[in-house]
């Protein structure tokens, strides 16, 4: 673990080469691409357009920077053990490092890293994967043909399982995000496996497959039942239109089913962490240890099948997005392995989400907005490979009102007012913390992004 003074140096270092390549050349332009700037909001998949000519190979860096502040308090109903005292204070700003490189005619490649976030103190790869786009390098005019409608993405790269995720904060990079803070079942993880897509007149096909895994992994132990690590399997449909210039629409329904894995992290791939640090956790806290606060995860870390259905709408200033989220899942032992005991029912959990914005502004450098988040689940607690434990339901609520402002297309300034409740927790046991739980006020954060 690097301390925080090498920490520094990463990033100094890192700003000092992004800053001179910007210097000495202007930024290129690289096909297929998703801006980091304001230009790469509600921007989902990359389109099939092609209004870039290949002129040679291209390199493009970039970064994220968010800086917040943030002012809240939380509560339970538990006289022991104490919630962390919270005060009004700067929490660890998060930096991303992201390298974009055109290698051929229709071939990009795209790395991440984060050089500070809440979870991991190190240097720490995100991801990257190859995304073609055109396959000329066959030399055949049937597969030039052929991929006129086909993207393919290979790598360790995000599931793209729904929408929510082309939206959300990631590490350092939160301007495409118009809160402060993801969805409360944060559907996100990266993995290793390929993506095909078919696009045409804003009709989307998408089928995948990945290792199940956030890690790569090559062990595949039986388990008593004959059970093995099993890939993830998932699709996307969908339809998005630019209707006429006032009117886009778009609605797409995603799946992904992983039959057993050694720990899958649908709902908790996240290695950054959360933008309300430290809400309802116990005393004493640390960045790495409770990185995740104020979001759920059911613990599907075995078998896992989800289905998400997200609209999208935007009617001149007027923007608005949901989530249908249902999912079902269990851990090892809940599913009898290396357990001394019977496998037991999938757990469920559902989601809604709903948030409306105006954007407003010559250019619709200003927001408004408001979103409600709720999720119903059935959590377990106190497995052991003895003694089955206990289920129970619960339920979790968010409500948050913002705004911002796009400074320039690459600045936002943001703010939000949230509050979110749980009901259901026990007072006894391991999320004894959130019984009664509640916590609100507001964070405010700056973000860079090019």
């Amino acid at each position: 673990m690097k301390t925080k003074s090498s920490i520094l140096k990463h990033l100094l270092l890192v700003l000092g080469l992004t800053m001179g390549w910007t210097a000495w050349a202007q930024q290129p332009s690289i096909q297929y691409w998703r801006p980091y700037d304001k230009r790469g909001v509600n921007v989902f998949e990359t389109t099939k357009d092609d209004t870039i000519v290949f002129d040679g190979l291209k390199l493009r860096l970039g970064a994220g920077f968010t800086q917040g502040y943030q002012k809240l308090n939380h509560s339970n109903e538990l006289a022991t053990p104490a919630l962390y005292e919270m005060g009004g204070g700067f929490p660890l700003a998060q930096a991303n490092f992201n390298i974009d490189v055109q290698l051929y005619d229709g071939i990009n490649l795209n790395l991440v890293s984060y050089m500070s976030s809440h979870h991991h103190n190190e240097f720490w790869v995100k991801g990257g994967y190859l995304q073609i786009d055109k396959v000329g390098f066959l030399k055949s005019e049937f597969f030039d043909n052929l991929w006129k409608n086909l993207t393919l993405k290979v790598g360790h790269m995000e599931v793209n399982y729904g929408d929510a995720h082309f939206r959300r904060s990631d590490g350092g990079h939160t301007l495409w995000n118009p809160w402060i803070e993801n969805n409360i079942m944060d559907a996100f993880t990266t993995e290793i496996g390929a993506e095909l897509y078919w696009k045409k007149d804003g009709v989307l096909l998408m089928a995948g497959f990945t290792d199940g895994e956030i890690q790569g992994n090559i062990s595949s132990p039986s388990q008593p039942d004959g059970a093995k690590r099993k890939p993830s399997l998932y699709g996307k449909v969908g339809f998005d239109k630019q209707i006429n210039d006032n009117l886009r629409t778009r609605i797409t329904s995603s799946f992904v089913t992983t039959k057993s894995s050694a720990s899958n992290t649908l709902y908790g791939g996240d290695r950054t962490g959360s933008n309300y640090q430290y809400v309802m956790e116990n005393a004493p806290v640390s960045l790495t240890g409770n990185a995740f606060s104020g979001r759920f995860n059911p613990g599907f870390r075995d078998n896992v099948t989800a289905f998400v259905i997200n609209p999208f709408v935007k009617y001149s200033g007027l923007e608005v997005f949901g989530t249908f989220e249902w999912a079902k899942g269990n851990s090892a032992f809940e599913n009898g392995e290396g357990a001394a005991y019977a496998a037991e029912d999938d757990r469920k959990a559902q989601q809604t989400a709903f948030e409306a914005l105006y954007r407003f502004g010559k250019d619709e450098q200003f927001y408004v907005g408001a979103r409600y988040i709720k999720v119903d689940a059935t959590i377990a607690e106190g497995y052991t490979a003895i003694l089955p434990g206990t289920r129970y339901d619960v339920t979790i609520d968010r409500t948050s009102f913002g705004a911002g402002w796009f400074i320039t297309r690459n600045i936002l300034l943001k703010g939000e007012y949230v509050t979110q409740n749980y009901d259901g927790y026990n007072n006894t046991g391991a999320n004894s913390r959130f019984y009664n739980g509640k916590f609100d006020g507001f964070v405010i954060q700056g973000a860079i992004s090019f």
